[in-house]
């Protein structure tokens, strides 16, 4: 598949602060046309959240004391959907781990609840995601290496300012113009 051969002079080492953009006819339904940011990866295994996945949930939906209907809830992955986290770039309000250059995972909740309660945050610094993708020791190299994924730099406006329905084709148009003709392959090219 050409695509394979055009994506290796591109990918770069897997690590934290990375994104994975799912290749064009990936058919895992999990995984299908994903955008995701890697948030820890070591010879333990891998955590990402998928950045495009919406939901119809808001933090109210979850949590009913902190309605607020200006915070959705994204599908972070398909693995422990009881959980909740949050990617922002608002460390002094909530702490949480620099995983690229003013991008932040996890946090106070107790934070979030106050800054919720007294209107002290603006959404377009935050993301709230139900579940995670993971990876075992060694999983995510062996996906890499069958030419799942396209491994390469976050773009901010991305995660914080892309409608998720164009994440996908936005991070493969990202890649430079010799890509831009996959953001319009059909899933299944069968069908075309």
């Amino acid at each position: 598949m050409e695509f394979l051969n055009l994506q290796k002079p591109h990918n770069s080492a897997l690590e934290t602060g990375k994104l994975l953009i799912a290749e064009p006819f990936l058919s895992d339904p999990n995984f299908a046309r994903s955008v995701i940011l890697l948030c820890e990866h070591s010879d333990e295994g891998s955590v990402g959240f998928i950045l495009n996945k919406s939901t119809e949930l808001t933090l109210g939906d979850l949590l009913p004391e902190l309605y607020t209907p200006l915070l959705k809830v994204y599908q972070g992955g398909p693995v422990q959907l009881d959980t909740l986290h949050m990617l922002h770039r608002m460390p002094a309000s909530f702490g949480g781990n620099e995983i690229y250059p003013g991008v932040f995972w996890g946090g106070s909740y107790e934070a979030l609840q106050d800054a919720v309660v007294n209107n002290e945050y603006q959404p377009i610094d935050l993301r709230l995601f139900v579940g995670y993708a993971g990876w075992s020791a060694g999983q995510l190299k062996k996906e890499l290496d069958e030419g799942s994924w396209i491994v390469t730099d976050l773009a901010e406006d991305l995660l914080f300012e892309t409608e998720p329905e164009i994440v996908w084709k936005q991070a493969i148009k990202a890649l430079g113009e010799q890509y831009a003709y996959l953001a319009n392959l059909p899933i299944n090219p069968q069908l075309n």
